[in-house]
């Protein structure tokens, strides 16, 4: 692709230690700025990635930014968002797109008015786990999709995150926390979804954190722990969701796919690799071998795709971590929590086309 991405980061949070591992070992992308509301925190982040740490203001300033990573909490992804694209930059955001569809359809149509880059998390679908998955489906090896299951049953982040307050406030909970990693999976297999229905419950008022220097304080928990929902594709098939942070562990497979042909078991979607099982009726469950997807992914791929695809050369809309799948993704599990709030199934207002097949590529 010629000169290498430049990239500013926003948010040098928990999660950001996975991205910059990425873009250390990634030549494409070259990360030259670091940003975060607590500023030493960011140079220290930035100190140990050879790049500038800075305020918010100051690397939306810099004019060797060309992409900027936006890592910040659910609640300031639209804000953050709308404010790289009016610095004229292209914005790849961590999931969820923004904490609701409103603020969403916001990013959007700014990007597109600017004309920049608007991409969106999860890219653990562009692994070769879901690629592999898919690529079965693609092929025939199920017969005609019927149904699809998508269960994450946990205890809770608080066990673990030392500031989980977020995963319990609205836009976050199970469903907007970890529901893109298996909605995005089930539309990359399965396609758009047209319809969903949804019940949803918070029987824990609160939570303990149970570690870091809050350990022991308790946090109010003001949105569902506990998600069910079915989603009705355009194709037809019928995905059913399980999202909770209320359970203790499932043995039930992260993802299956139930066909006129077979049935398949996808690796867990919050990872980029893991075995893909196939069952038919004259043969029991064997592993599929790798077909496709990148060998080498980690978070921060969505942006490496983009930028291979041609996205900042002037194509915008190219490459397969898009901020319409994001947007529809989003729009499918609010319309899940709406359903479960109102009583009845709610339609979707936006589809988006199937994310191109990622071939076996060893980047």
């Amino acid at each position: 692709m010629g000169q290498p991405l430049t990239v500013g980061l926003i948010g040098a949070g928990h999660i950001s230690a996975q991205y910059l591992a990425t873009l250390a070992r990634l030549d494409d992308l070259r990360l030259v700025a670091v940003a975060d509301l607590d500023v030493e925190r960011a140079r220290t982040a930035a100190e140990q990635a050879g790049a500038v740490g800075t305020t918010v203001e100051g690397l939306l300033e810099r004019d060797d930014v060309a992409a900027v990573l936006n890592l910040t909490v659910p609640a300031a992804h639209a804000e953050t968002s709308l404010a790289t694209i009016e610095a004229g930059k292209g914005v790849y955001v961590e999931k969820p797109l923004a904490a609701t569809t409103t603020d969403a359809r916001r990013m959007v149509d700014a990007a597109a008015a600017a004309g920049v880059v608007l991409g969106g998390a999860p890219d653990t679908v562009l692994g070769t786990g879901i690629q592999t998955a898919r690529a079965a489906v693609d092929s025939g090896m199920v017969g005609t999709p019927v149904s699809a299951t998508a269960t994450m049953v946990t205890p809770g982040h608080e066990r673990w995150h030392p500031a989980p307050d977020f995963y319990y406030q609205p836009g976050g909970g199970p469903l907007l926390d970890m529901g893109p990693y298996y909605v995005t999976s089930l539309v990359t297999l399965l396609g758009p979804v047209v319809r969903v229905i949804g019940a949803a419950s918070a029987l824990r008022g609160e939570r303990a954190i149970g570690s870091g220097p809050r350990a022991g304080e308790r946090i109010t928990v003001s949105t569902p722990s506990h998600v069910t929902g079915a989603l009705v594709h355009a194709s037809g098939a019928i995905s059913t969701l399980v999202m909770s942070f209320d359970g203790t562990a499932t043995r039930a497979a992260n993802i299956e796919v139930h066909g006129t042909e077979g049935s398949l078991t996808v690796p867990d979607p919050n990872r980029f690799t893991g075995p893909v099982s196939l069952a038919t009726p004259q043969d029991s469950w064997r592993d599929l071998p790798v077909s496709a997807g990148y060998r080498g992914a980690a978070r921060g791929y969505g942006l490496a795709d983009l930028h291979w695809s041609g996205a900042f050369a002037g194509e915008p809309t190219a490459g397969r971590a898009q901020g319409a799948l994001a947007f529809h993704v989003l729009e499918v599990m609010e319309g899940v929590l709406e359903a479960a709030r109102e009583g009845h199934s709610v339609t979707m207002t936006s589809t988006v086309a199937r994310p191109d097949a990622v071939p076996l590529d060893d980047r």
